[in-house]
C-alpha cells in the first residue's frame, strides 16, 4: 500500500493542456493540471479443465497531464493493479512539443504507433479482450522512443512515426539498432477511417542483422449507431521471445512468417446497451501449424459517460487440436 501512496504522489509533484494523441486521459484542461485514470474490476470463468474463476482488476490506473508554457506538454501513467504487477510501475511517460499539430514531436515511454487495436485506449475497447492477432504481432505495445506525429481524429490525415528501441517497456536497447514504427490514417467523410501501419526492426539480443516486418490495414466505420472495425496484419522474420503477448497474454512460439486480424461489429441503441460481436483469426506459422479462429459475443450497457458494464463470451478455436480455453468475463469499468 505504501508503494501506490508513493506512486501517486509523484505522479501529482511531476505535475496545464493539449496532450497528444498516444495518451489515453481525454482532453485535459488549458487550467492546468488534470488528474485522471480508470478502474476495470472483472469477474472471470475459465472453462478449462478443470475449470477456474476468479475476481481481479484487468487494470487500475491514475495519471496526470498538463501544459507547460508555452508549447510543451506532459503525461505520465501508472498501472497500480497487483494482477498485473506485484508492484506498482509506469506505463506511459513522454514530453510533448505540441506547439503545431500537424508536427508534434513526444518523447519518452508511449504506445507503439501501430494499428487501429493497439492504439485504442485499453478504457474504449469494444470488447474486454484485444484480439490475439494483435496481441501476439505488435508486441511490444509499449516502447521508448520518439515520435513525430500530427493530426486527430477530426482532421483528413492523421499520421504517427517512430523511432523506437524496440526492447518493450522500460527498456534499455537490446542492440545498437532502432526500430522504425509508423501509423497513417485517411478521414475522407465523417463515417469512415482508413489507415496503414508499418514496422522495420532489430528484434535480437544476438546481433544487429535479424529484422522483423510488420504491415497492417485498417477500418473504422460509424454509422448511425452502427460501428464496424477490421484489421489484417503481416509479419515475419525474428522476433522478441521476452516481449510476451502484447499488453496480457503468452507469447505463442511463432513460425518465419504469421498473419491475422478481426472484424467487430457494434450496435449502440437508444437504451445505452450496445451488442457486440468480434471474430478474429491468427495463423502463427510455427512447424506446429497452430492457428486460432475466436468468437466473442458481448453486450455493453453504460450507465453514463464514465461508467460502463461488458459481459462477454469468448469462445477460442484452435488446430490443429483444439483446447478448452472458453471463457466469460463481466467487467465493471468506471473512468475518473
Amino acid at each position: 500500500m505504501k508503494k501506490i501512496f508513493i506512486v501517486i504522489s509523484v505522479l501529482a509533484a511531476v505535475i496545464s493542456t493539449r496532450v497528444s494523441a498516444q495518451g489515453c486521459g481525454g482532453a485535459a484542461s488549458d487550467e492546468g493540471l488534470k488528474m485522471f485514470g480508470f478502474l476495470q474490476s472483472q469477474y472471470e470463468h475459465h472453462f478449462t479443465e478443470p475449470s477456474k474463476n476468479s475476481f481481479t482488476f484487468e487494470r487500475a490506473r491514475i495519471g496526470a497531464m498538463g501544459k507547460i508554457p508555452y508549447d510543451f506538454s506532459y503525461y505520465v501513467v501508472a498501472e497500480l493493479s497487483p494482477f498485473i504487477s506485484a508492484n506498482p510501475y509506469l506505463l506511459d511517460a513522454f514530453i510533448t512539443y505540441d506547439r503545431f499539430n500537424m508536427a508534434r514531436l513526444s518523447v519518452g515511454s508511449f504506445k507503439t504507433p501501430f494499428g487501429l487495436e493497439t492504439n485504442t485506449a485499453c478504457n474504449g475497447l469494444m470488447t474486454v479482450y484485444r484480439s490475439t492477432a494483435t496481441l501476439q504481432m505488435v508486441a511490444p505495445f509499449r516502447d521508448m522512443g520518439a515520435m513525430l506525429l500530427g493530426g486527430n481524429d477530426t482532421t483528413f490525415v492523421s499520421y504517427q512515426l517512430g523511432l523506437m528501441n524496440g526492447g518493450g517497456l522500460l527498456k534499455f536497447d537490446n542492440n545498437k539498432k532502432k526500430d522504425i514504427v509508423g501509423r497513417v490514417v485517411l478521414h475522407p467523410w465523417d463515417f469512415l477511417y482508413v489507415g496503414g501501419s508499418f514496422r522495420y526492426g532489430y528484434p535480437s539480443y544476438l546481433n544487429d542483422k535479424d529484422t522483423r516486418t510488420t504491415i497492417g490495414g485498417e477500418l473504422k466505420l460509424k454509422y448511425r449507431g452502427f460501428t464496424l472495425l477490421g484489421e489484417y496484419i503481416m509479419d515475419e522474420g525474428d522476433y522478441n521471445r521476452d516481449l510476451g503477448g502484447g499488453c496480457s497474454g503468452n507469447l505463442i512460439e511463432l513460425g518465419k512468417e504469421r498473419s491475422g486480424g478481426y472484424v467487430t461489429l457494434a450496435y449502440m441503441t437508444k437504451w445505452n446497451v450496445e451488442p457486440v460481436f468480434m471474430f478474429d483469426f491468427f495463423d502463427s506459422g510455427n512447424a506446429t501449424g497452430y492457428k486460432e479462429n475466436n468468437m466473442t459475443f458481448g453486450v455493453n450497457y453504460f450507465f453514463n459517460d464514465w461508467t460502463r458494464l461488458q459481459v462477454n463470451y469468448v469462445y477460442r478455436a484452435e488446430s490443429p487440436v483444439e483446447i478448452p480455453t472458453d471463457e466469460i468475463v463481466v467487467q465493471l469499468q468506471v473512468k475518473f
